[in-house]
């Protein structure tokens, strides 16, 4: 007994082997009728699926689905099928059959075409089954290693299956792949083809429109600032103050210098009654006068301007006022500006690598640094010839652009501008930057 189970064993591992070594299923039906003979002998197997038929005969090659033998065996199978699914419905149900265990039409044509015993191997939970045929009786021990088997067998055959459809995926999509792409390279090409609007980003900021520049009247030294930066001035306040201790030197030294003239200028009136050359000295000390006269209203008029009165009203855009205090200007040197509170516009820095060309009246949009959720609009009506150095050291093109509306935004706000050009395809949009960079890495 023992050496019978070793050789079932044997029997067993051989027969996995060869199910695993299958190619295809056709090769896995035909260990399935023929080679199963290495457990327990038979004379004639039959693989049946209730879906497909009669699969396999054992010693053919191929099954004659219209003969009169495998249309007997199908309806054969079908019966054992129901029958064993209605007393066992375990996976396992495998059992001995004869003759008496058909219906009387099919069980009459039993010894015509199979041997007396029979064993009867359900698959697939009633969807499919194996029938072996001989003249000896099936023992119990044979009816399990069979049933053990076939079981094996039909797992093999499932992981091939999955195996086969995975691999007809692949195949399945491989074929569709040069379609995939011809359809992308399609779509692509005509998203390609589909205008947008070229637009640029540009750092830009909120300044005055038309502030008015105050600048140093004469040379000097700023002795303080008068206003505060950002501060609402009124036209004719006063802004800033020079120091004024030198001109009040000139104008005491003037004045001296005025009183002494004047004085000579008596004598000598006086004196040219009766001297011949008093009186030729006479209009010389007229000039003289005249002239100390002269230089003593330049003083009191440069006094005058020591302290600067605002031209009009507006807002006091400067730095820092200590910075100014004891500072020397020259005369025209910018002190400040004055901008109406009203009075803004959108100032931008766009790129050399931006520069594209933008129409009178192209379209911009500040986006607010300070506050994410507004914008502000606007017209451009400027771009400057040249680039500009600018004090980070890069050089741009100044852009002004007239805001389409009021707002309560403070002059000196910063964010992002977006400048619109003209219309453009989406590929041109897509590989404008691209190509630049390329065409300036290569020299082209």
């Amino acid at each position: 007994m023992a050496d019978l189970e070793i050789q079932a064993a044997f029997a067993q591992l051989e027969l996995l082997r060869r199910s695993r070594e299958a190619g295809d299923r056709a090769a896995l039906q035909f260990i399935a009728v023929n080679d199963s003979f290495l457990l327990a002998p038979y004379r004639q197997a039959a693989l049946w699926r209730r879906s497909a038929g009669v699969l396999a005969l054992s010693g053919v090659s191929q099954v004659e689905r219209n003969g009169p033998y495998v249309q007997w065996l199908q309806a054969v199978c079908q019966a054992l099928a129901s029958r064993a699914s209605g007393r066992q419905p375990s996976d396992h149900a495998a059992a001995p059959v004869q003759a008496t265990d058909l219906p009387k039409a099919l069980a009459s044509d039993w010894d015509h075409w199979l041997p007396a015993q029979g064993l009867w191997v359900p698959l697939d939970a009633g969807l499919g089954g194996m029938l072996f045929a001989r003249e000896d009786p099936w023992s119990d021990e044979e009816t399990a290693a069979m049933a053990d088997w076939l079981a094996n067998w039909h797992n093999t055959c499932l992981a091939q299956a999955q195996q086969l459809t995975q691999r007809q995926r692949w195949t399945r999509g491989l074929k569709r792949l040069p379609v995939f792409i011809a359809a992308l390279a399609v779509l692509a090409a005509a998203m390609a083809l589909v205008p947008v609007r070229l637009s640029v980003l540009a750092p830009a900021e909120l300044v005055p429109a038309h502030p008015v520049a105050v600048r140093a009247p004469l040379d000097g030294v700023v002795q303080q600032l008068l206003v505060s930066p950002n501060e609402a001035v009124r036209a004719g306040q006063a802004l800033f103050a020079y120091d004024d201790a030198a001109l009040a030197s000139r104008r005491e030294v003037a004045t001296q210098a005025l009183a002494t003239a004047e004085t000579e200028l008596r004598q000598l009136d006086q004196q040219s009654l009766y001297d011949n050359k008093a009186r030729a000295a006479l209009p010389g000390a007229r000039g003289n006068a005249v002239e100390k006269r002269a230089e003593l209203a330049l003083v009191d008029k440069q006094l005058k301007r020591s302290q600067v009165l605002a031209p009009s009203d507006g807002i006091a855009l400067f730095d820092d006022a200590s910075e100014w205090a004891g500072r020397p200007v020259n005369t025209g040197e910018r002190v400040m500006r004055l901008a109406a509170p009203e009075d803004k516009e959108i100032e931008a820095w766009l790129a050399i690598g931006d520069a594209i060309p933008l129409p009178a009246g192209a379209r911009v949009q500040l986006y607010l640094s300070a506050s994410p959720t507004e914008s502000l609009s606007g017209s451009l009506r400027y771009v400057s010839h040249e680039a500009q150095r600018r004090p980070d050291g890069s050089s741009a093109y100044r852009l002004r652009a007239t805001l389409d509306a009021a707002t309560t935004q403070r002059i000196g706000v910063k964010g992002t501008a977006r400048v619109a050009g003209d219309e453009v395809s989406l590929g041109y949009w897509m590989l404008r930057r691209p190509l630049g960079a390329v065409r300036e890495w290569l020299g082209l």
